[in-house]
């Protein structure tokens, strides 16, 4: 019998040989040496994640939150390198979203046959 585990491992190994992937721990590395835009990114991550665990605890998000949040997310603009990442974790997302529907196939052919 297949061990899936092995193949998944080989894959994310993979993964990291891809160019985009390459290209993604490139511009997060410049990103995180320019220290006024990793500092505007980290606390936009901050906030996400804030955010999130508010959503998941049932508490609402305040108006005031979302302000914080847009007035953070105007300050990427200032930072070429900030678009050059979103880019790049585009590539990486679109990149992954093919390859889960080429695992998923099989089972996406169950449910399509009649």
């Amino acid at each position: 019998m297949i061990n899936i585990y092995d193949t998944a491992n080989q894959m994310a190994s993979d993964l990291e040989k891809t160019e985009e992937v390459i290209a993604l721990k490139d511009v997060f590395g410049r990103l995180k040496a320019d220290t006024e835009a990793y500092g505007v990114f980290d606390k936009v991550q901050n906030l996400q994640m804030e955010l999130q665990q508010k959503q998941m605890s049932g508490a609402e998000i305040t108006q005031e939150d979302i302000e914080k949040m847009q007035e953070f997310t105007t300050q990427f603009e200032q930072f070429p390198v900030i678009n050059e990442l979103m880019e790049a974790e585009k590539k990486v997302n679109d990149l992954i979203n093919e390859l889960n529907q080429i695992i998923t196939k099989p089972i996406a052919t169950i449910y399509q046959s009649k």
